[in-house]
């Protein structure tokens, strides 16, 4: 509760993810870092003060403050929406609508729920927390981060550590990365001499990547049919390859992980035969984690050619899921009880402009009695005082206890936080 005349800034949360949209609709609504000043300029423009732009795989999502929240959704719903293909933009109009939009409490426990990757494709992965932080850092270098969107994302932060240190949610890693990390040694022995390519920006490609690259892959190439392929690969510090040139970077590469789910093959037999020849059939391992297939499953009868569709890798990693929404369960409380907290702390900093004013309008009633009262002892100054302090309470109270059939035990009487607020002992009622 506020003041009145104070405005209420409250947390929303706007956006599109895996659950919502296609990654069609998510590519095109994609944020880069070079269309971030536009984004964040709109915004601005719109009357919204304290924003952050989450972009990834699995979602686009601003999550933000204001004191008006339904002028804030409508600007973040408008910025989306335009970037949205047209016919995303009819069907939004029509009330068939890919983007979901949160207040208060739920925007929170989205906003804690994501950092905590607990509203990812895999749970209990690593890294949305650092995309999240980036995000933060890229939003306070545009002045978009206030101390109410600050406060949450640190709060954020702390939730997270808790579900990684308190649940097992984080305890063991992918399996199917492990699984793809121990076929490449079979395969090929020393991973220092490896070359990947990563087909794709889905998040099981991405994180198969990384799990090779972090046990010690010689080369890391990305490629992809999506526009913002080169701008990741930038961010993650991987050499990009036009996807114009497929064939030639499946001849270069030993490793081929793939998750686009474009529909159609991706990588059709002729062309990863004729990769195989310029290899002189040297072998590779081909991980095909897309959904749909991006791999002709035929390429699988080829000399040389060891493909990996999802399913296998998904019987290696039953047991690591299991395991994975068991935390889930824990974690969710860790963010549930969270987010009752932040509700508390935000009622109790609601709280602190009242208590401000109401010890200034002591301090001006004591100052008075003292202007009035020049030559009065402390006896009767503090009498004076306590009589002009009280007095307009008192006849509140009196004129809603004659208006009023509650009973002074109840909660929703007058008398009730009376009692409260001054520590009233009902027994000298009848002193």
């Amino acid at each position: 509760m506020t003041a009145m005349g104070e405005k209420s800034t409250s947390l929303f949360v706007v956006g599109t993810n895996h659950r919502s949209s296609p990654i069609g609709l998510r590519d095109r609504v994609f944020v880069d870092e070079e269309t971030a000043p536009l984004i964040f300029d709109q915004l601005r423009q719109s009357g919204v003060s304290q924003a952050l732009i989450l972009s990834t795989c699995d979602r686009v999502e601003i999550q933000g403050a204001s004191d008006n929240t339904d002028v804030a959704i409508a600007a973040v719903r408008k910025v989306l929406t335009e970037r949205a293909p047209e016919d995303v933009q009819a069907s939004t109009a029509q009330g068939d609508d890919p983007f979901y939009q949160m207040t208060g409490d739920a925007a929170v426990r989205q906003i804690f729920a994501v950092a905590s990757s607990l509203d990812s494709q895999i749970i209990g992965e690593p890294q949305v927390l650092g995309q999240v932080k980036e995000s933060h850092r890229q939003s306070q270098s545009f002045g978009m981060v206030g101390p109410e969107l600050d406060g949450v994302l640190q709060s954020a932060y702390n939730v997270a550590k808790r579900v990684r240190n308190e649940t097992e949610i984080g305890r063991r890693p992918v399996s199917i990365a492990a699984a793809v990390a121990q076929l490449v040694r079979d395969i090929h022995g020393n991973m220092s001499r490896v070359t990947v390519l990563v087909l794709g920006l889905g998040d099981m490609a991405t994180i198969v990547g990384d799990h090779l690259r972090a046990a010690g892959a010689g080369q890391m190439l990305l490629s992809g049919p999506s526009r913002r392929t080169e701008a990741t690969a930038r961010r993650q510090g991987r050499t990009f390859v036009s996807f114009d040139a497929l064939g030639a970077s499946l001849a270069q590469a030993d490793v081929v992980v793939a998750e686009v789910g474009a529909g159609r093959y991706l990588i059709p037999m002729p062309v990863m035969s004729a990769a195989l020849q310029e290899r002189r059939r040297r072998p590779v391992l081909l991980v095909d984690v897309g959904a749909p297939p991006d791999i002709d499953p035929a390429i699988q009868e080829l000399d040389g050619a060891f493909l990996y569709a999802l399913d296998d890798l998904e019987i290696v990693a039953m047991q690591g899921r299991a395991s994975r929404d068991a935390a889930a369960q824990s974690a969710w409380k860790i963010v549930d009880t969270a987010v009752s907290n932040w509700g508390r702390q935000v009622e109790g900093r609601a709280a602190a402009p009242a208590i401000v004013a109401l010890r200034s309008q002591f301090e001006v009633a004591r100052e008075a009695v003292l202007s009035d009262h020049p030559d009065a002892g402390a006896e009767e100054a503090t009498r004076l005082l306590i009589n002009r302090l009280l007095h307009a309470p008192s006849r509140v109270m009196r004129e809603v206890a004659s208006d009023t059939a509650l009973e002074t035990s109840d909660p929703k009487s007058m008398m009730y936080w009376v009692r409260r607020v001054f520590g009233v002992d009902p027994s000298n009622d009848e002193r």
